[in-house]
C-alpha cells in the first residue's frame, strides 16, 4: 500500500468515526426516542425536559432599542413559558436581562434589570409563583453576537429564562 492509499484509508476512517453517534440522548437520529421507541427523558422531545423548554417553548424574548416593554411576540413566548412552568412545578428559573453594547455599562445593567423584571412580572401575572423566579442583569457583558450592526444588536437586547433546578432539591 503506497502513502496515498494509506492517507485515503485514514481519512475514510476519520469520516466514519465523525458520523458515529456516541451521544445516548440523541439515539434514533435525534428524535428523542430510544432503541425501543420509548421517549428518552431529558430529550428535546420530552415535554417535561429543560431541553424541550429551551427549543420548543422558547427561552428568550427580544426587545426594541432602549425598551423593556414586552412586544406581542414576546408575550406569546412568555405565555408558553408560563404554561410550561405551571405544568412543571418542580422547576425554578432565573431570568437574565441583557442589553446591546450601545450605552454605558451602568445604563445597560439597569436596562437589563428592567427587561428581566418585565418578563418576571408577566410570568407572575400568569400564575407562576414569584418564589420560583429570580432575576439577574448582565447588561452588555454577555452578548450573543459581537458586531456593530442593528441586526446583531437586536439579538443582544433580550431576556432569557434559564431553568436553574428543581424546587425539590
Amino acid at each position: 500500500m503506497n502513502l496515498l492509499s494509506k492517507v485515503a484509508a485514514v481519512g475514510a476512517l476519520a469520516l466514519i468515526a465523525a458520523c458515529t453517534n456516541s451521544d445516548p440522548s440523541n439515539l434514533d437520529g435525534g428524535s428523542g426516542l430510544g432503541p425501543d421507541g420509548q421517549l428518552l427523558q431529558g430529550s428535546p422531545s420530552d415535554p417535561r425536559s429543560p431541553a424541550y423548554f429551551q427549543q420548543t417553548v422558547g427561552d428568550r424574548v427580544l426587545f426594541a432599542v432602549d425598551q423593556s416593554t414586552l412586544t406581542p411576540e414576546a408575550q406569546i413566548i412568555l405565555q408558553g413559558q408560563a404554561d410550561w412552568l405551571l405544568a412543571n412545578p418542580d422547576f425554578v428559573a432565573t431570568i437574565e436581562g441583557h442589553a446591546d453594547e450601545q450605552g454605558t455599562r451602568e445604563y445597560n445593567l439597569a436596562l437589563g434589570a428592567q427587561r428581566a423584571n418585565s418578563a418576571r412580572d408577566f410570568l407572575i401575572s400568569r400564575g407562576v409563583a414569584g418564589t420560583r423566579l429570580n432575576t439577574v442583569s448582565y447588561g452588555k457583558e454577555r452578548p450573543i453576537e459581537i458586531c456593530s450592526t442593528e441586526e446583531c444588536y437586536s439579538k443582544n437586547r433580550r431576556a432569557v429564562t434559564v431553568l436553574t433546578g428543581s424546587t425539590l432539591g
